[in-house]
């Protein structure tokens, strides 16, 4: 039976009520705004605490550390800043109406102790543990920012080409595939593909330079009112710097050929209030298959953040990325145990693939009198792809094969608007939110094709031009009184899809339009110091494949998702910070990768429920741990016991490792990655292995060079990065073979890396 939510019904007049309320309310009571930077390297904190505690107001410093505390009675009061890795300040702030003078607070670096993390009942309570720095990605091997996904807790990513596709992703018992169901962003630019030539949802970050990420903002659910499509089991918002506070050349080498070339120039150096930075990358590999991957990735990025008036900052990034590669694909394991080909063999050299990005984002963000904070983003992507693949090889060729190739070419537009303020009202402190979004997909030549050897055109399966548009309305009101919060939230989308098909004779356009309203709640009760509840609950979607709806309109066109969350954050010990929850999600449709076809479609319901728990601890001054597990019983409703397994569900997992780090010079990580077996068919007759592997990071760093050792599977472990059920025949076989077929995944990879920084 399909959840109703009625506790839901009365949130949109709620919401007009609060946010109408926040915007008549007016009061010229005084304020204090001024701006918060690294006292060493002048740099802006984004993020940084500033809170009144006689008055209980709290604000957040923004891209170039300006902050505002507006409605404020006039007075003196004391103003407590802080940062993590920062050492805490007290100031003494006079908040007086008019003109008030801007302060410059300037925070030291130091050490980060987790004993100095607060919970507090906060929007932004969980950002100890819902936010990976870019401390945190230095201690981890990273050969693209896609492996950065892998610092969310309990998501694991599977490559099925060496490193040229989006990787599969998995998270909460989802076998996401390359982005079904985890809403991915970079500066607020979506990254998910809608209607995509190989997959729906599917999110290639490879256009990202590692070295340019500040941070990852992440959480699990379908909770937040400005995430719309895919996000159901969760999202990651990527964050690029602002500003860099040195250049710096770094290259990098490993085996298997693998050579990696990186710059950062800092274009405008000693400014404090315009910053502007280009970055560029190389990556070629032969990979560790026994036929060479031949990959190469290349990408450019410039980035310019600036104070253009005394309350507007603009942030302006302009980037381009381009890749190829050779793909040995998903072998069959019979092959393998036959000892037709080893482990890292292939059946078809012939896969491989190309493809490009070019992005221009613009954001402007602007500080009103009264506190609020408006923001107007636009963006733009022009994107191409072609990928050749063999999963059946020769299931329906036995002459020629079974190849296929798959390609677009796209334009993406975007607006994205935002308000938000905080206030108070009869006594509650008051943070009201309200956003409109705006997004249109223009694919040409969406195509699907019979091929050989990447060259000859067989025979053309699906050819078409796909013009798909949504538009969002969002608004959120939080309220806190003492130890208890409530946020409501309100989401509507409204989609529409049109398709013209390029192998039929007339010209026809198909069409359809759908709309989805997805309310959200979430409540917080401070039970203690350091002691946190919350309950979330709330619905999403993820949107389906434009040809998937005009084919058949029978199909949910927007299947929903509804979630619920209920967790705590606790310190039981000063230098242990914790996050336990136990969740359900339900989905109206769930997608299915067919492995003949190689294409994603829609089946029936399903359920999810599920346990996480994250815990991070200083054991000492230079000692960190952490470790992440969770566990999901996943499976399909209304089918048969027994036979209502979801494929590729992961249902144990866990990461986590400890971290050394040696005064300002070494630091060294060691890691775990932990996925069980999970089923690969609906029966469970066949078993997708699971793995645990061990990497490592070795870093030696000075103020003009730092030297860094990576490790990949230290104990060199044989295991399957990708699996899947997939119906088969190979050259010479009678009759068609259903079993695993899978990718290898990296032995011992070792790579050294050096850095010189100017």
């Amino acid at each position: 039976m399909t959840p109703s939510f009625t506790p839901y019904s009365r949130l949109p007049l709620l919401l007009a009520f609060l946010l109408l309320t926040s915007l008549l309310y007016a009061d010229p009571q005084a304020r204090v705004r001024g701006r918060v930077y690294d006292a060493e390297t002048r740099l802006p904190l984004e993020g940084a605490r500033l809170e009144l505690p006689a008055l209980n107001r709290t604000a957040y410093s923004d891209k170039l550390g300006m902050f505002s505390l507006a409605d404020l009675p006039a007075g003196e009061y004391t103003l407590t800043v802080s940062y993590l890795g920062y050492a805490a300040l007290q100031v003494q702030v006079l908040a007086q109406s008019g003109g008030a003078p801007s302060l410059d607070i300037a925070l030291q670096p130091a050490d980060l102790q987790i004993a100095e993390i607060t919970i507090a009942n906060q929007p932004s309570a969980l950002g100890a543990l819902h936010s990976i720095s870019s401390l945190d990605l230095q201690l981890r091997p990273l050969r693209s920012s896609q492996d950065a996904l892998r610092a969310v807790p309990g998501l694991f990513i599977a490559q099925h080409a060496g490193g040229g596709k989006a990787e599969q992703i998995f998270l909460r018992g989802f076998d996401i595939d390359h982005g079904t169901d985890i809403n991915l962003t970079v500066d607020g630019m979506p990254v998910n593909m809608v209607s995509h030539a190989h997959g729906q949802g599917y999110a290639d970050l490879h256009f990202l330079i590692p070295e340019t990420i500040e941070r990852i903002d992440f959480d699990k659910g379908p909770y937040e009112s400005n995430r719309g499509n895919f996000t159901t089991a969760g999202y990651a918002a990527f964050q690029t710097r602002n500003a860099i506070d040195r250049s710096q050349f770094k290259l990098e080498a490993g085996q298997f050929n693998t050579l990696r070339g990186v710059a950062l120039i800092d274009l405008l150096p000693g400014q404090e209030n315009h910053h502007a930075y280009a970055a560029s990358e190389y990556l070629y590999s032969d990979g560790y298959f026994e036929a060479s991957q031949r990959f190469s990735r290349l990408n450019f990025m410039a980035k310019y953040t600036g104070l253009v008036a005394e309350d507007a900052v603009l942030s302006v990034t302009a980037s381009h990325f381009t890749s190829q590669w050779d793909a040995s694909g998903q072998i069959p394991l019979r092959a393998v145990e036959r000892g037709q080909i080893g482990h890292f063999g292939a059946i078809d050299t012939t896969e491989g693939g190309a493809t490009g990005r070019s992005n221009f984002n613009l954001l402007l963000t602007q500080f009103r009198p009264d506190g609020s904070i408006l923001e107007n983003r636009l963006f733009f992507s022009r994107y191409d792809f072609s990928l050749f693949s063999n999963f059946t090889f020769f299931l329906e060729d036995s002459l020629n094969g079974d190849q296929i190739h798959q390609r677009e070419s796209r334009r993406i537009y975007g607006y994205q608007g935002s308000w938000r303020r905080m206030w108070e009202w009869k006594g509650l402190q008051m943070t009201s939110q309200a956003g409109l979004d705006l997004r249109a997909d223009e694919v040409m030549g969406n195509e699907l094709s019979r091929t050989a050897n990447r060259t000859t055109l067989l025979e053309p399966l699906a050819l078409g031009d796909v013009l798909e548009l949504n538009a969002a309305a969002w608004a959120s009101q939080r309220m806190q009184a003492g130890a208890f919060s409530v946020e409501a939230g309100i989401r509507y989308d409204q989609f529409r899809y049109q398709y013209q098909n390029a192998l039929t004779v007339p010209y026809d356009p198909q069409s359809a339009a759908k709309g989805l309203l997805s309310p959200k709640l979430k409540l917080s009760w401070q039970a203690a110091p350091q002691l946190r509840f919350y309950l979330h609950a709330g619905t999403g979607f993820h949107s389906n494949d434009t040809r998937v709806i005009l084919a058949d309109r029978s199909r949910e066109i927007l299947p929903r998702a509804y979630g619920s969350d209920l967790g705590l954050v606790a310190k039981p010990l000063p230098g242990m910070l914790l996050q336990a929850a136990v969740w359900t999600l339900r989905l109206d449709q769930e997608f299915v990768y067919v492995g003949d076809a190689a294409v994603v479609e829609p089946s029936g319901r399903t359920q999810r429920m599920g346990a996480d728990l994250s815990v991070r601890y200083q054991l000492a001054r230079w000692l960190f741990a952490d470790a992440d597990l969770n566990y999901t019983a996943a499976q399909a409703v209304g089918e048969a016991e027994g036979e209502d397994y979801i494929p590729l569900a992961p249902r144990w997992s866990s990461i986590g490792g400890l971290s050394f780090r040696w005064e300002d010079s070494w630091n060294l990580s060691l890691r775990y990655r932990f996925l069980g077996d999970r089923p690969a068919n609906e029966d469970y007759s066949l078993t997708a292995e699971g793995y645990t592997l061990f990497d490592a990071v070795l870093r030696y760093a000075r103020p003009r060079y730092e030297l860094s050792l990576a490790a990949e599977n230290l104990a060199n472990v044989q295991w399957r990065e990708a699996q899947f059920e997939t119906e088969s025949r190979l050259r010479g076989e009678d009759l068609p073979v259903s079993e695993i077929h899978y990718t290898p995944g990296t032995p011992l990879f070792v790579r050294l890396t050096c850095s010189y920084f100017f």
